[in-house]
């Protein structure tokens, strides 16, 4: 039996007098109501209700027993308003998750902007490269690059993120400029540990075919600002995303290569716990999200 239904029954058979209106009310058959009180009754160890055929009157246990039931009734209705409320409004907590680099020069400037626009909002903003469990760590929304897995979570796709192969003035007058990727394998390669095939990068030409390189070079790394600084300090060449080299592009601190070629792009996409009832801090979030990133977005990021 399902106690609450079985209550708020009992609530309108006594408010109404008759077992038919209320069952009308609520939905159901008259002979399902007259059960669902009468497994009340035997699980309360009480008559609540005196049937006769001028109506329906509540014991004086029923008429204790309704006082208490319309408190609960209300409390559970103030309760179910306030769910509700918060399910359909932009406001409260809203945990993101995001890797360090793509959080500290994209995010932070887009989740000041959204947090303009909705000052009811508290941000917890998390900068984390490792894998994240979106339930277990209780993350709203989560920043993720890269085809993504099947799963059961919800998922926005938001852009696309684009590399650049780049290097400094001084690293080039010394080294000089690679004219097609088999030219890499005279020079040096800094080099990202994470993605873009790690010691091997894979180049696409304006004819469509693709030709996959062996790097090799001083530095290693997986974090994207450390091979930015080498770059701009003349170590080598480094294949970084747009986002990231592209303030050092713009002053001139290092330049594109090999720009007749172009390497893998990752796709950007926006993951939060269920594509089921997404509350509307999330939703929203997302949406607007989603009109950040068309062609050329990671212009203006620094």
């Amino acid at each position: 039996m399902d106690r609450f239904q079985a209550i708020k029954l009992f609530i309108r058979v006594v408010d109404l007098g008759s077992f038919s209106k209320a069952a009308a009310d609520m939905g159901i058959g008259q002979p399902s109501a007259t059960k669902l009180v009468a497994q009340l009754e035997k699980q309360l160890g009480s008559r609540l209700l005196h049937r006769s055929t001028h109506g329906v009157m509540s014991t004086e246990i029923g008429a204790l027993y309704y006082e208490k039931c319309k408190l609960i009734a209300h409390h559970i209705e103030e309760a179910e308003t306030v769910a509700t409320l918060l399910h359909s409004q932009v406001q409260g907590a809203l945990r993101i998750s995001t890797s360090v680099a793509f959080g500290r020069r994209v995010m932070v400037p887009l989740v000041m902007r959204f947090m303009a626009l909705n000052p009811k909002l508290q941000i917890d903003l998390i900068f984390e490269d490792r894998y994240v469990n979106l339930v277990e760590q209780g993350i709203d929304v989560a920043i993720r690059m890269g085809r993504l897995a099947d799963s059961t979570l919800g998922a926005r796709y938001l852009g696309l993120n684009p590399w650049v192969v780049v290097a400094s003035d001084s690293y080039l007058q010394a080294r000089g400029i690679p004219g097609s990727p088999t030219d890499l394998d005279e020079h040096d390669a800094l080099i990202y540990s994470t993605v873009q095939g790690d010691a091997r990068w894979h180049f696409t030409g304006a004819d469509g075919k693709t030709v996959a390189t062996p790097v090799r070079g001083p530095l290693r790394s997986n974090n994207l600002s450390a091979l930015l600084s080498a770059a701009r300090g003349g170590m080598g060449i480094a294949a970084l995303p747009w986002y990231v080299a592209h303030e050092s592009v713009k002053i001139g601190a290092i330049q594109p290569l090999l720009t007749d070629w172009t390497l893998p792009s990752q796709e950007v996409h926006a993951v939060y716990p269920s594509p089921r009832m997404v509350p509307a801090k999330v939703s929203s979030f997302v949406e607007w999200l989603q009109g950040q990133f068309g062609e050329s977005w990671w212009i203006g990021q620094s």
